[in-house]
């Protein structure tokens, strides 16, 4: 459920091009005029914006965002005006370009990403670099990590809310002889299993696995694997069992201690709000008693702060 607030008037995207327009003009940009239209426009509401703006005034509005914005409100802002599959393509090949690959980003975007979400990502990818996914993750990620990834982009998976019980004990006893009862772990199980079954089946199977062997699916997984492909799994099955709750987890991870790591706070913000961001909002106060705005409003400043609060939207 999304946290985005649109007004009940909107104005037309010419209106809104010229508005922002007017914004930019001067001796400086206005910038709470922009974050004011922008943060209160859908998807579709600010491709319009977009294609109105070039059509004026000969020029993309996120290169004059560009230039106009500064920090990370520049870059929270860059990303926003990106339809969803297309901030997911540009996300995934600036981490695997990256002098260090940047496994995390990755994981977080292909593995909590439906089926049909992931096509549309690797479509764009396609087009946009002239280089197929798979092809990249091929020649640039290693070890079970690229063989999990590969295995989850290529296998086709079902979306919906069906599962057969059987075949859901079948997996939690094979994922369990692949891991614990053995010495060493069967990685191609779990990556078979993992890569081909649904987020549905995958929760019943964490669900089976704690009544056959009296824990979670989740521990057997941090007991058998490690580094980046046992948190490849862990995504995978946080994601089946409570997205919410992963995408909760990993904000405050992003604002806990000394500094704030803002490349993943504008991530998950600007990629969820228009998704979930509800339900992470109320995952959030019941996890940490504790509003993310509130969160947001003491780790973050200016008009990067107001961007963001913007998107969440209430306090929960």
């Amino acid at each position: 459920m999304s946290t985005l607030s649109i007004p009940p008037l909107i104005p037309s995207p010419r209106e809104d091009a010229i508005k922002l327009h007017k914004a930019f003009k001067g001796i400086g940009c206005d910038t709470s005029k922009v974050i004011q239209i922008l943060a209160h426009r859908n998807v579709e509401q600010r491709s319009l914006i977009q294609q109105e703006y070039e059509t004026n005034y000969s020029e993309l509005l996120s290169k004059r965002i560009s230039k106009e914005l500064h920090g990370h409100v520049k870059k929270a802002m860059s990303l926003w005006l990106h339809d969803p599959a297309t901030r997911d393509a540009k996300l995934v090949r600036k981490a695997l370009t990256s002098p260090v690959v940047d496994n995390q980003t990755i994981i977080e975007i292909i593995f909590s990403r439906f089926p049909s979400q992931l096509r549309q990502l690797k479509e764009v990818y396609l087009s946009t670099y002239q280089s197929s996914l798979e092809q990249d993750i091929e020649n640039k990620t290693s070890g079970d990590l690229k063989k999990l990834l590969l295995a989850y982009v290529t296998t086709p998976r079902y979306e919906g809310p069906e599962l057969d019980l059987a075949i859901v004990q079948e997996d939690a006893k094979k994922l369990y002889k692949s891991g614990e009862k053995r010495f060493g772990t069967d990685e191609k199980m779990f990556i078979k299993i993992f890569s081909e079954k649904s987020s549905t089946h995958l929760a019943a199977v964490n669900s089976a696995y704690v009544t056959s062997y009296g824990h979670s699916l989740e521990k057997a997984i941090k007991k058998e694997t490690s580094g980046s492909f046992g948190n490849a799994l862990l995504t995978i099955l946080r994601c089946a069992t409570d997205p919410a709750l992963y995408f909760a987890k990993l904000l405050r991870k992003s604002m806990k201690g000394v500094g704030t790591d803002d490349k993943r706070l504008i991530r998950i913000i600007v990629t969820r709000t228009e998704i979930d961001m509800h339900h992470i909002k109320i995952a959030y106060y019941k996890k940490y008693e504790k509003p993310l705005t509130h969160a947001v409003r003491s780790d973050t400043s200016g008009h990067y702060k107001d961007f963001l609060l913007n998107l969440l939207g209430s306090d929960y």
